[in-house]
């Protein structure tokens, strides 16, 4: 893990304007990056999705397809971030009963000059996001929370694994 004391803020070029870093110059190599979240609901709720009965239909199904929508859109949600050409898409889910929580779990590589953590990010968040819009109408109050970076491989920092 880099010191994050010595990092420098990459984004802005040396009169604080924005910039989208030019990672023309970099090496490709093959960049994989993991991403976990989760989003907890009612009883009722959480049976239902389980069950296969929630109203709108198979929630985490839909649910996989929006994270891995959401993925290839990156550029397009989050100013700054370059177009990739992502290789792949994995988005799982975890049924933990005793609170539960429906843990998701994304995974995104491909082969470039600039890194995926963005991808997984954003898979999981949306992927969150459809799993409480088809389930609202059951359970208003639930929490989507811990989205964070797990592993990330590949370019110049090499990996990071979180503790």
């Amino acid at each position: 893990m880099s010191n994050e004391k010595d990092a420098a803020f990459t984004h802005f070029d040396d009169h604080g304007n924005a910039i989208m870093v030019d990672v023309g110059g970099k090496a490709a190599t093959v960049r994989v990056a993991n991403a976990a979240g989760f989003i907890t609901m009612s009883p009722q709720a959480f049976q239902m999705v389980k069950s296969g009965t929630m109203s709108k239909g198979d929630v985490l199904g839909i649910a996989r397809v929006a994270g891995i929508m959401a993925a290839k859109k990156v550029d397009s949600l989050i100013p700054l971030c370059h177009p990739l050409l992502i290789s792949k898409v994995n988005i799982d889910f975890s049924y933990r009963d005793d609170d539960n929580t429906i843990e998701i779990f994304a995974t995104v590589g491909m082969s470039g000059q600039t890194g995926v953590e963005m991808e997984a990010l954003t898979a999981v968040s949306i992927a969150a996001l459809t799993i409480y819009d088809m389930c609202k109408a059951v359970d208003k109050s639930m929490v989507i929370g811990n989205i964070r970076l797990m592993k990330k491989t590949g370019g110049k920092s090499g990996t990071y694994v979180r503790s």
